[in-house]
């Protein structure tokens, strides 16, 4: 119930939820709700009878519909190749959106998040516990609810809404890369298409134009079904015409987006070696035996060398290890540094080595790329620019500790780089980005507007186990090579280390926890994809887009109703003639 307040006088009006009856009777004007017989206020009664009526009617089909979306969209990442189920994830969650007032779309929006952080997420619980998992996955949902509170609200107030409802998920995907602690974009919904017919338009309009369009191909289907099934429009009627102009638009997009696709033909060619030495053992202690994953990792090097000598292997112009191949600082320690020269010595080219080197401050430290020469021995080096909150760094220990001792298991800090990962190593110019940096747009881009060639991931996933979470990165990977046209390089302590060439194909792998070394044939590429140049800009646009247009819609809505308002009317009391 609602009361109003006017000209000196109380009234009552019956508030009509969308999913029930308003037949409700009301109560005489000028009188509040009495209790009834029990003794309850009628008000409170009304108000859960409508609350358990929305619940088993429409209002939980909503709910069940944005729980099964969200379920779908995780079923569409990595390793799974059925990235169509992006696009019925968010059909089905436009369907539970479309008409919806922007606080329904902020709890649906919610419990969309929730089922799909959840299980994608569960990487991160394999030695850790539940409870880190579970407070990621929440973070990741909250941040993810706006979306649906801005895509429910586009629905009612602006034409065309399946666009903006797609441009409102791309808001809060910025908002995920960027808060809190400088983000995590995980789950962006660009990696999900590295199988599919949309991945050339990363090449076109980049990562973030890829997952815009993929989530408007689902909305606009939503809008379709809404149209046939549900209004029951005619199929030349604007309703269904535009629907279908905008399901149909990625597509187009996606073929149009082959033509700037790189391939590396008839640019020049290197040999570039992959070292996957593996681990004794998988989890967070992986690297307990710290001179055991060095020595791994040398020996396969020596293996290379050996089969370069005897002509069964071709000579590479220089040789990359995976993130953390060693944990002993070799600056500090002659026996790491004997291993990484002799290594070098033998394969008779530069090492890209990824250590953990200390600094002057005990307890500060940084995860490095070092270009390890076999004469000079250690050089240039990359210093990782975005540390993982809580896996490199703990922000907050002491509150944290309050829900969780397990924030002691990072001891340490590692510090930012500031400096983009461009290495000249043999005559190429190398970008490096380290382990989660590949899901940052900016990370990589930089690189690439540096020079880079070709593109190198370092990265260490024995933490992970045997989880979805290294093959939700060679995604990642895949659709950074379309996007920016590099062949891209993946060497992982574990696995899986992968060769991705300029079109996003995965051309050759090693297999989890299994040592070996690859020896690809790099294109050297340095022209720049469309993708490369509008990424970064197109993101800001859709970003700020729905937000605007909704607050232009509100203020103008007011002002028209203000302007239709009649005016008010000045009345006056005749003064009373009696002295």
């Amino acid at each position: 119930m609602r009361r109003g307040f006017g000209c000196g006088r109380t009234t009552l009006a019956a508030v009509a939820s969308p999913t029930v009856d308003s037949d409700q009777a009301v109560p005489p004007v000028g009188r509040g709700p009495g209790p009834d017989s029990a003794g309850t206020p009628v008000g409170s009664t009304r108000s859960l009878t409508r609350w358990r009526r929305s619940l088993f009617g429409a209002g939980g089909l909503r709910i069940l519909g944005s729980l099964s979306a969200g379920l779908a969209l995780n079923a569409a990442f990595a390793p799974s190749t059925r990235w169509w189920l992006a696009i019925i994830g968010f059909a089905l969650f436009g369907l539970t959106l479309a008409g919806r007032s922007w606080k329904a779309g902020l709890g649906l929006g919610l419990v969309f998040g929730l089922a799909f952080y959840l299980p994608l997420l569960t990487f991160t619980n394999v030695y850790v516990g539940d409870l880190p998992w579970i407070a990621l996955a929440l973070a990741e949902s909250l941040l993810t609810a706006p979306a649906g509170a801005l895509a429910a609200a586009a629905s009612r107030r602006l034409p065309a809404w399946p666009l903006w409802a797609a441009a409102a998920w791309i808001t809060c995907e910025a908002l995920r890369a960027r808060f809190p602690f400088g983000g995590f974009p995980w789950g962006a919904i660009a990696f999900s298409q590295s199988d599919g017919p949309l991945l050339p338009v990363a090449s076109l309009l980049g990562a973030t134009g890829l997952g815009f369009l993929t989530a408007l191909a689902g909305f606009a289907l939503a809008a379709l079904i809404r149209a046939l099934a549900v209004q029951r429009r005619p199929l030349r009627s604007a309703a269904v015409l535009g629907a279908t102009g905008l399901l149909v638009t990625p597509l187009l997009l996606g073929q149009l987006g082959l033509a700037t696709v790189q391939h590396g033909t008839g640019d020049p060619t290197r040999a570039i070696a992959v070292i996957q030495g593996n681990v004794p053992h998988p989890g967070l202690d992986f690297n307990d035996e710290r001179r055991a994953v060095l020595d791994m990792h040398a020996q396969r090097t020596h293996e290379l060398a050996a089969a370069v000598r005897a002509g069964t292997a071709p000579a590479p112009s220089l040789v990359i290890w995976p993130e953390n191949s060693t944990d002993i600082d070799p600056y500090r320690n002659e026996d790491a540094n004997a291993v990484i020269s002799a290594a070098a010595t033998d394969i008779g080219v530069p090492i890209l080595v990824g250590a953990v080197v200390q600094t002057d401050t005990p307890g500060d430290y940084y995860n490095q790329g070092i270009v390890w020469d076999p004469v000079t021995g250690p050089g240039q080096v990359y210093d990782k620019r975005h540390p993982l909150p809580f896996g490199e760094y703990m922000p907050y220990r002491s509150f944290f500790r309050i829900f969780s001792d397990k924030v002691d298991l990072q001891r340490g800090t590692f510090l930012p780089g500031d400096v983009p990962g461009n290495l000249d190593i043999a005559g190429v110019n190398v970008g490096d980005v380290i382990c989660f940096e590949v899901v940052y747009d900016s990370l990589v881009r930089d690189v690439v507007q540096g020079g880079a060639q070709v593109l190198v991931v370092q990265t260490n996933n024995a933490t992970f186990g045997d989880t979805n979470e290294t093959y939700q990165q060679q995604a990642m990977s895949r659709v950074r090579a379309v996007e920016h046209g590099r062949g891209v390089l993946v060497s992982a302590t574990s696995g899986v280390s992968a060769v991705i060439g300029p079109d996003g194909t995965v051309e050759s792998t090693v297999p989890l926890f299994t040592p070996g070394y690859l020896t690809p044939s790099v294109p050297l590429i340095t022209a720049t994809t469309p993708g490369t140049v509008l990424g970064g800009p197109l993101e800001w646009i859709l970003a700020v887009v729905t937000p605007v247009a909704l607050a232009a819609a509100v203020i103008g809505a007011r002002r028209r109703a203000s302007s239709r308002r009649p005016p008010a009317t000045a009345t006056t009391t005749p003064k009373d003639p009696t002295p």
